[in-house]
Order: structure tokens, then sequence, then C-alpha cells
């Protein structure tokens, strides 16, 4: 007796079967879609998930990471010295970059920038090497201030080899009381004003000890961040 085989042929009807049943079930599931949820209710993997972020406080546009609003009327700031002789500066007004490297106009020294104390809007900024340049540059920069302006400085690398007193007792009328005792390599962050009630508490300053460095020859990189009210004549 001679058994015979089932050919490709005997399959075809079976596949064909199975090939109306999907797709009566697409067409179910398409036609139910308003209640169906093509994801399922658990978390799954963490590279599927989206983040529920609102576009304006992505990273990219976010660039300052500012945490919260402040109250209305006043500016939110945030200042950051460098980290040793390799990361820079940056100083922000209302969640926006006023200086750093991205906007390619921070340096090693002290960095400035002077905002209306109005309006909150950029007035100038600029950067001063205090290891081997010149001191009278920051000198005419700090007496050409006008009144009304808040002023946010923030070291990178040394800030006080080339300082004078003319140029301390300049930054001293700003509001500052760690400019007196400011050294080599240290690391300091500043907002002040001029002619405007300014509390020297807005400052932080770190000494530059081998024994308690985080960098060896540089202390830790520090930030100051807050809420300023505007100024008013």
């Amino acid at each position: 007796m001679v058994h015979k085989t089932q050919g490709p042929r005997s399959l075809l009807p079976i596949i064909a079967v199975l090939g109306i049943i999907f797709f009566a079930v697409f067409l179910i599931m398409r036609s139910q879609s308003h209640t169906l949820s093509w994801y399922p209710e658990f978390p799954g993997p963490e590279w599927l998930q989206v983040p529920n972020v609102p576009k304006e406080t992505t990273s990219r546009q976010r660039p300052c990471g500012i945490p919260k609003p402040c109250p209305e009327g006043d500016f939110s700031f945030l200042i950051a010295s460098g980290a040793a002789n390799v990361v820079g500066p940056k100083i922000c007004m209302e969640d926006k970059m006023v200086m750093g490297y991205v906007e390619e106009n921070v340096g090693y020294g002290i960095n400035i920038a002077v905002v209306n104390g109005k309006t909150g809007e950029g007035m100038k900024t600029a950067f001063f090497n205090m290891y081997d340049g010149d001191i009278e540059p920051l000198v005419e920069f700090l007496e050409s201030i006008e009144n009304g302006s808040i002023v946010l400085i923030a070291t990178y690398d040394d800030p006080a080899t080339k300082l004078n007193e003319k140029a301390r007792k300049l930054i001293r009328e700003l509001g500052s009381s760690a400019i007196q005792s400011l050294g080599f390599r240290d690391n300091w962050v500043f907002v002040g004003g001029k002619g405007a009630d300014v509390e020297s508490t807005l400052e932080k300053h770190i000494k530059n000890n081998r024994d308690k460095n985080k960098y060896d020859s540089w202390p830790e990189m520090i930030e100051l961040q807050g809420c300023l009210p505007r100024y008013l004549e």
C-alpha cells in the first residue's frame, strides 16, 4: 500500500482561512479604535516611554534649568562659576543664557554681565583676564556701569592676580564683601547692582586651598540662584 503525502496545494485552503480570520480581526480592532489603545497600560521598557514634558520646558529650550519662576515683578537668575580651568562659567536671567560657552562670550578671569534693572534685558557683557591681562579695561568697564543696572559676576580659573585696590573698591560699591579677600584661583559668584539697595549675601566665595580643593589646584564649582526685585527709582 502506498501512502500519499500532503503537498503544498493541500495547505492552501487552510492558509486562506487563516488569512481571512486575521483580516477580520484587524477590521474589528480598527473599527473600535476609539475605545482601544495600541499601548499597554503598564509602563513598558524605559526606551519605549515618551516623556510627558511640555515643549517649552525641554533642556534644549531651557539651557539654564531654573527650576521655577519667581514672583510676578521679580527676575530669576542663575550664576555658576567655572570648574577648574576646563568648564567655563554661565550667567542666566529669566532662564535665558546671557553668558556661557553656548554664547561664546566667556573666558578666563572675571566674567561680568550688566542687565537693565527695570526690564531684565541684557545691556553688555565682558570677561577680563586677571592672570596676565591688563587691569585697566576692567576698571573702565566697572566705571561705565549705569545706575539702575543689575551686575552679575562669575569667575573662571584665576580672578585675582591682577586685581588692584581701585577695581576691588568699584566692585565693593556694587555690594560685594568677598571681593576684599578674593585671591588666586578662588571661585566666586556675585549678583549686585549700582544705585540700588544691595545685600552682600547675594554672593558665594570658596577659597583656593590645596588641602580642601576638589580639583587639585582649584576649588569646586559654585552656583547661586534666586529672585531679584526690579529696580525702582
